[in-house]
């Protein structure tokens, strides 16, 4: 059984004497630590913070969020994926503002009355913003705890998972206790910063690692066994044909359903096909009713969702004379006026391409 007490105290020298300068770290804002947390989910300390600060310079707090429009925060937002999150965000500030004017909540059931936030961003605030004794278990969480005791489960599995909680509500009601300054804070911290600096997936640097004598997996010799890997879905790859429409200096976007996976984002028409070989001028009479057209071949852009390998085949179609009605429910802008609206990540590179294209043939 864990040593709460020794290992409390442990975590709270280490991150005394560790923890990185982020820029969420120099205030206890509520609203501003609620920002960096939901950013932080699946996706990575390096990558959050320009986009952090951006955000909160345009949105400094709850009143500016709730009053800007859908395409402010997914420009905001703007390539850090999982677009609901933003959605939610905003939703979320305008509930604080229409229950208690914008006053942020500071207990658990009022964070959890949000839409959007779950247990661990509920306990992440309370206990960062307030000092609470809330705990937390995320990714990197998960996985100190499960070397600490040598997990032998799946920690998705619903009594693992629980255990887990249970474990981080007894080293942040452990560190409450020790009579230190923001100790419940610095106890998640902690927890979550020796997960991403130290005790990482593979290779973990247990040398470095202040509860290397308390670890059940370092005394075994198979930390980086620990937690119990699952099966990885198997990778399936998708094609779309995108067609870059131009008339004259206008180009053919169009604005995703807000249902859709990316909802509000703009992209330019595509299809998906079942194979790269498919023919884009069918595409193109499909798109644009227009027959006797022949797209060029332009690039290709590759990214990944979940398991899914998607490649974009990108063609260019200039039309002359009569610009065509888009049987793709698009609308006809200049690049400038693209440069400003939200596009998912991979439009967002066909975007940038154009405009380099642009470029050098000035």
């Amino acid at each position: 059984m864990m040593n709460v007490d020794a290992i409390a105290n442990l975590l709270l020298d280490w991150y005394a004497a560790n923890a990185r300068d982020l820029p969420w770290r120099r205030t206890r804002d509520p609203y501003a630590i609620w920002v960096s947390e939901v950013m932080l989910q699946q996706t990575q300390v390096a990558t959050v913070i320009p986009y952090w600060e951006r955000w909160m310079g345009r949105l400094p707090d709850v009143k500016s969020l709730a009053e800007a429009s859908e395409q402010v925060i997914l420009k905001l937002w703007e390539g850090l994926g999982y677009y609901r999150r933003a959605r939610n965000l905003r939703l979320a500030a305008r509930q604080i503002m229409q229950r208690s004017g914008g006053v942020f909540p500071s207990d658990l059931g009022g964070m959890l009355e949000l839409p959007g936030v779950g247990r661990y961003t509920a306990g992440a605030v309370c206990s960062v913003a307030f000092d609470e004794p809330e705990p937390i278990v995320d990714g990197n969480v998960v996985r100190v705890l499960s070397r600490i005791e040598a997990v032998a489960g799946d920690p998705a599995e619903p009594s693992v998972n629980r255990q887990m909680w249970g474990w981080a509500r007894q080293l942040v009601e452990a560190a409450s206790v020790t009579g230190r300054a923001k100790a419940c804070s610095h106890l998640n911290q902690a927890l979550m910063e020796l997960g991403a600096t130290v005790c990482t997936p593979r290779e973990p640097e247990c040398t470095r690692c202040p509860l290397a004598l308390e670890c059940r997996a370092y005394r075994a010799g198979n930390p980086a066994g620990y937690p119990k890997a699952r099966s990885t879905p198997r990778v399936t790859p998708r094609h779309f044909v995108v067609i870059v429409a131009e008339h004259e200096d206008l180009l053919c976007i169009r604005r995703r359903p807000d249902n859709a996976v990316n909802g509000g984002l703009w992209e330019f028409p595509n299809i998906e096909v079942n194979s790269p070989e498919a023919d884009p001028s069918a595409i193109v009479r499909r798109l644009f009713g227009v027959r006797r057209v022949k797209p060029e071949p332009w690039c290709r852009v590759r990214h990944s969702i979940t398991r899914y390998r998607i490649t974009q085949h990108v063609h260019r179609v200039a039309f002359l004379g009569v610009r065509p009605a888009t049987r793709a429910a698009g609308e006809w802008r200049t690049l400038e006026e693209l440069r400003s609206l939200a596009f998912s990540a991979a439009h967002r590179r066909i975007v940038d391409r154009l405009g380099e294209a642009n470029e050098s043939a000035d």
